[in-house]
């Protein structure tokens, strides 16, 4: 004998209008969220490469005041274009003889900043993904959808964690840093610098050193790596000891990395709801 199981009217009509539910969702509102999300991108990477007015060619430098609470020690100009600092104009009062330093870049120098450049890449990654999906392609199934999401989670996650979380140094690997090298006059052996990107913010630390005598007899233990080192910190090179005897942090506000770090909190959030919508209502 033969059984044969019938699905009742209401089941089966529901059954079809889910199907026909999640076919729309596939082919209109995917899209449409897909080209939401690259309208948001395409301002973030803008942001990355402002033009100059009138100089489309070239992009826009930026000057940044750097100011400080630390009783005026630290003051600057630091000159953006892009990823690049192309000029530093640099003020240190020493602490000991209340004598003031005076630095800038060498006319031939730039110093990349390497966040920002990784963030604008990892955007790069994200448009690239969305736009080999364009409007004439169909989806066939959530999973499917859920996949590229993820995939462009992923970069604008990278995107937003290469703006807030600096890398952390050794005091020898910023002792020997290419940015030791820019400046004219030379930086004195007793001072070193570092320029960080934290959140919207562009940071210059300004680390003064002095000499441990061969024969002290303080507990000489190296520091590890870090942001941001505090006085007290040791390190060996070249056969010195030194120990960071004054620290000073000053930063400015950069408007359109604020800019950037919001897009990347938009696009994320929309980038799950798809993932939402597509999971829970139809469980595929």
């Amino acid at each position: 004998t033969c059984m044969v199981t019938l699905m009742s009217p209401k089941i089966l009509i529901l059954s079809f209008w889910q199907e026909d539910e999640f076919n729309w969702l596939l082919k209109e509102e995917v899209h449409a969220v897909l080209k939401q999300l690259q309208d948001v991108l395409k301002e973030a990477h803008r942001r990355f490469s402002m033009p100059t007015p009138g100089l489309e060619s070239q992009l826009k430098q930026e000057n940044f005041i750097l100011g400080s609470s630390t009783m005026d020690q630290v003051k600057g100009v630091l000159t953006l274009q892009g990823e690049a600092l192309v000029q530093a104009d640099i003020n240190l009062k020493v602490t000991k003889s209340s004598q003031v330093l005076h630095f800038q870049f060498r006319e031939d120098k730039q110093w990349k900043l390497q966040q920002i450049q990784d963030a604008r890449n990892h955007v790069n990654q994200a448009l690239q993904l969305l736009n080999s999906r364009d409007e004439s392609y169909h989806f066939k199934t959530g999973a499917e959808v859920n996949k590229l999401m993820d995939a462009v989670m992923l970069q604008l996650t990278r995107a937003r964690n290469r703006l807030t979380t600096p890398a952390s140094m050794t005091l020898p690997e910023l002792a020997t840093s290419g940015l030791m090298k820019m400046f004219m006059p030379p930086m004195p052996g007793d001072v070193m610098v570092n320029f960080y990107i934290n959140l919207s913010k562009l940071c210059l630390t300004v680390y003064q050193l002095h000499v441990l005598p061969p024969n002290t007899t303080k507990n000489f233990k190296p520091a590890g790596s870090s942001v941001l080192h505090n006085p007290g910190a040791m390190f060996e090179l070249n056969n010195n000891r030194f120990e960071v005897s004054h620290v000073h942090k000053v930063e400015c506000v950069v408007p359109w990395l604020n800019d950037t770090l919001v897009f990347f909190t938009i696009s994320l959030q929309l980038c799950q709801q798809l993932k939402d919508k597509v999971g829970v209502s139809f469980g595929r």
